[in-house]
C-alpha cells in the first residue's frame, strides 16, 4: 500500500512507476529553475574533483601497474610493457566505474544542506511532513558520509566480482551490463532516498528494508537515474531532479507511516 492507501504494483508495473518518480522530479525542478540551478552548485564541485581524480590516476595508472608488478621486472620488454599496459587500462576502467557508482554518494556529502533545503521545498509543495525529524546540520553530514561508505562497502560487494566477470566472452557483454545497471540503480535508490526518509525517522536498516520490500519501483528509479548518469555530464546536470523525484518516491509510496527512530 502506498501513503494514499492505494496498491502499489510489483515487477514490470512497479518498475515502471520507478521510472515515472524520476520524470516527476524532473517535472518539479522544469517548474522550479532556481531549485535546479541551486541544486547544480554541489554536482559541480564533486565533477571537477573527480575529473581531478581521474586525470591523476589516468597520469599515473602506468606507475601503479609498474609498482604492482616488480615480478615482470626481468621479463622481456615486449611482454613487460604489454602486461603494464594493459594493467594501467584495468586500473583506470575501474577508477572509472568507481567514480560513476560514487558520484552520487560524494556530491550528497558535499552538498547535504543544499539538497536537504531541495527535498524540502518538495515536500512543502506537496502538503508538509508531520513530526518531520529535523537533525542538526553536522549530524546529518556525519550520517550522510557515514551511510555512504556503508553503501559503498555493499556496492563494491557487487561490483568488483562483475567487473571481473565483465572480461568473460558473451557473458561479460550481456548478462554483466543488466546486473551493473541493476545493481548500481539499487543502490542509487539507497543515497537519493536517504534525505526523505531521515526527515520521517527512518533509520539506515530500515530504509534498505523499505527498498528491498519494493525492489521493483526502486529498480525502475534508480536505473533510469544510473542510464542518465552514464551520460557526459548527466549526473550534474540530473542530480536535482534525482533528488526531487526520490522524495516524492518516498512521500507517495515507500513511507505510509513514519516509523519509531532506530539505529
Amino acid at each position: 500500500m502506498n501513503s494514499m492507501g492505494q496498491p502499489t504494483r510489483r515487477g514490470i508495473g512497479g518498475f515502471a512507476d520507478g521510472v515515472k518518480y524520476f520524470f516527476q522530479g524532473l517535472g518539479w525542478v522544469a517548474r522550479h529553475p532556481g531549485q535546479w540551478v541551486f541544486g547544480l552548485i554541489p554536482a559541480l564541485i564533486a565533477l571537477v574533483l573527480y575529473v581531478v581524480a581521474l586525470v591523476l590516476l589516468g597520469t599515473y595508472a602506468g606507475d601503479l601497474a609498474a609498482w604492482a608488478t616488480p615480478f615482470a621486472d626481468d621479463w622481456e620488454p615486449a611482454l613487460r610493457g604489454t602486461v603494464r599496459t594493459l594493467l594501467g587500462i584495468v586500473v583506470f576502467a575501474l577508477g572509472l566505474v568507481l567514480s560513476v557508482i560514487t558520484f552520487t554518494a560524494a556530491t550528497l556529502a558535499i552538498g547535504e544542506p543544499f539538497y536537504e533545503k531541495l527535498s524540502e521545498r518538495v515536500e512543502h509543495d506537496m502538503g508538509g511532513v508531520d513530526k518531520a525529524v529535523d537533525l542538526p546540520l553536522w549530524r546529518s553530514i556525519i550520517r550522510s558520509v557515514r551511510d555512504s561508505l556503508i553503501t559503498l562497502a555493499y556496492v563494491l560487494m557487487f561490483t568488483i566480482p562483475l567487473f571481473v566477470l565483465g572480461f568473460v566472452p558473451v557473458v561479460g557483454q550481456t548478462v554483466v551490463p543488466v546486473l551493473g545497471a541493476a545493481v548500481s540503480g539499487f543502490f542509487l535508490s539507497v543515497e537519493l532516498t536517504a534525505l526523505a526518509m531521515e526527515r520521517r525517522g527512518f533509520g539506515r536498516k530500515q530504509r534498505f528494508a523499505l527498498l528491498r520490500a519494493d525492489r521493483a519501483a526502486a529498480l525502475g528509479f534508480g536505473v533510469v537515474v544510473f542510464l542518465i548518469f552514464l551520460i557526459p555530464l548527466g549526473a550534474v546536470v540530473a542530480m536535482p531532479a534525482a533528488v526531487a523525484g526520490a522524495t516524492i518516491l518516498v512521500r507517495t509510496r515507500l513511507s505510509p507511516t513514519p516509523p519509531p527512530r532506530t539505529a
